[in-house]
């Protein structure tokens, strides 16, 4: 330090700079795409979390972790920083854009696979996708339900810090018939692939797979495009699970009053309803359940017009009953 500087300084402040811990700088991650399309992410900061983006947003402490390489034979922008642990230092972000691979079209992000920590630091998306895999591979539930926060809030093992708010009705309806819950609060299509992919269901063999999935696209994806994500979500079922059954659910809709975002996911159930007697679906749509005559969610089904209370939840446990009994051969 220059000596005359030092001197004009304030005592308390030529301490702060004396005593003051050095700046972590971190390098930005390397990024690179082997010939069949996958991508991997490295970083030579020592201790430190990779966060990525494929929507050309730079990454932030709530982007989605670098868990595994990725498949971009398709193509697609992908931006990347390095964090400290506690997210609170970044590197300056790093990106590569890659064309499509010969025989590959682009896609559209709902059937991109990829992890997701949008609740971070509620709970860390990675750990639970751990506990979970960990819990139903030990567990072996002959009925597993599969979707975003709408299920993860219903019931069975506590995870998190998140309030389950249908344990009651799981309690009764799905603990007796040793049901796993694989609902992660903030999943899209794209997250559920990707834990699909990274052993959530490996060493299981469910007799029935309750689904509902895409909610959470609805805000910046087409109806086409969420239900592509959705289908993608039921062949991968039948890639990896070739006895389950699949009960899929429409979307729920959302918001107090009729809006655009319900008639969007109507449109998604009118074309998912296809699916229907395929790929050992069966579908089923209850969201009429939730709404009043006049087609109003009301707070004392769903608080938040979007997630259902301990009444909400026993609603969705009782208009599928029959068909679950059915499906798992309960019936005489």
């Amino acid at each position: 330090m220059n000596i005359r500087l030092a001197l004009a300084l304030p005592l308390a402040g030529l301490c702060s700079i004396l005593n003051a811990a050095p700046v972590l700088q971190l390098e930005a991650p390397a990024i690179k795409r082997d010939e069949q399309g996958v991508v991997t992410l490295t970083s030579t900061a020592p201790d430190t979390t990779i966060l990525y983006t494929l929507d050309g947003a730079a990454p932030i402490a709530k982007s989605n972790p670098y868990l595994a390489p990725i498949d971009l034979a398709s193509g697609g922008t992908l931006k990347a920083r390095a964090f400290s642990k506690d997210r609170k230092t970044q590197s300056e972000a790093t990106q590569a854009a890659f064309e499509p691979l010969s025989g590959h079209q682009p896609l559209p992000s709902t059937v991109v696979a990829c992890t997701q920590d949008r609740s971070w630091p509620s709970y860390d998306w990675a750990r639970r996708h751990a506990l979970t895999s960990a819990a139903v591979k030990k567990a072996k539930p002959q009925l597993l339900f599969i979707g975003d926060s709408i299920t993860h809030f219903f019931g069975g093992e506590q995870f998190d810090s998140y309030a389950l708010r249908g344990q009651q009705t799981w309690g009764e309806f799905y603990a007796p018939r040793n049901a796993g819950n694989l609902g992660f609060g903030w999943d899209k299509t794209e997250n559920v692939l990707w834990r699909l992919q990274h052993g959530a269901i490996d060493g299981i063999s469910p007799k029935l797979v309750v689904m509902m999935i895409g909610t959470n696209n609805t805000g910046t994806c087409s109806a086409p495009d969420i239900t592509l994500g959705i289908e993608a979500i039921v062949l991968e079922f039948n890639k990896r699970l070739p006895q389950s059954k699949i009960l899929l659910l429409g979307i729920f809709p959302r918001g107090e009053k009729p809006n655009p975002q319900r008639e969007k996911i109507a449109e998604i159930n009118s074309i998912i309803a296809k699916l229907n007697g395929t790929h050992n679906v069966t579908y089923l749509d209850i969201g009429p359940k939730f709404l009043t005559p006049e087609g109003l969610i009301t707070k004392d089904i769903m608080p938040d017009f979007l997630h259902p209370n301990e009444k909400g939840y026993r609603i969705w446990a009782e208009a599928i009953e029959p068909t679950v009994k059915q499906l798992l051969g309960e019936t005489k």
